[in-house]
């Protein structure tokens, strides 16, 4: 089932929490698009695989410039202090490890941190894109995502049976019911969105979790 756009933002909104100050940060298709909607700070810099630095919020409507888009092909806008380059160019920030945060979407992520995200069965996809260079190189990998699929199957598991895209890169994960943080100690839940508790949490995910004494919710 499909998320409503207060939903979706609302998932952005507490993405962009862990966004600082200079930063230079990559944004996936889908809900990850939507988190430069919450970044006020002009330091921080949106990274383009098609060779953006400095990309800004959504334009308003009517005032899309069609030579400026994302690499999922959406209008973007700029801010002061953005270059242009080559996606060679636009990659090899990534290789080298420039990115701060990468916030991409998945369609399964594992306990220990394992990212799915780039094959749907039964749909015919060009390939894993730019998904399998963000998840091992930037310094921290945050996944917005719904937290069941469309099915109810749960989208957090023990273990992906999909096509990896990477092993043990996820840092965290932002869904309409949760927040978990994935370390040493395995996945940890850390907030809860209202209305959902956490033993509804708990029956829509397919993977054990550690619980802290406190829990934070979120409104």
């Amino acid at each position: 089932m499909g998320m409503g756009k207060e939903i979706r933002n609302a998932i952005a909104r507490r993405a962009a929490k862990e966004i600082e100050p200079g930063m230079i940060v990559n944004l996936g298709i889908g809900i990850p698009t939507l988190v430069a909607d919450f970044v006020e700070d002009s330091s921080v810099m949106f990274h383009a695989e098609n060779g953006v630095l400095g990309t800004g919020p959504s334009p308003a409507e009517g005032e899309e410039n069609p030579h400026l888009c994302n690499a999922g092909g959406f209008p973007i806008t700029v801010v002061k202090g953005a270059s242009y380059f080559d996606s060679a160019t636009a990659f090899a920030l990534i290789r080298k490890g420039l990115l701060d945060i990468t916030i991409l979407g998945a369609l399964e992520v594992s306990e220990k941190g394992d990212l799915a995200n780039w094959i749907v069965p039964g749909k015919r996809v060009p390939g894993m894109g730019g998904a399998i260079e963000l998840a091992q190189k930037a310094k921290k990998v945050i996944i917005l995502m719904n937290h069941t699929d469309k099915y109810g199957n749960p989208k957090i598991v023990k273990q992906c049976s999909l096509p990896l895209t990477s092993e043990k890169c996820v840092n965290m994960i932002i869904t309409e019911m949760a927040v978990f943080t994935i370390e040493e100690k395995g996945l940890i839940l850390r907030e809860v969105f209202e209305p959902f508790t956490a033993e509804e949490v708990k029956n829509k995910t397919g993977a054990e979790f550690l619980m802290p004494e406190k829990v934070s919710t979120i409104s």
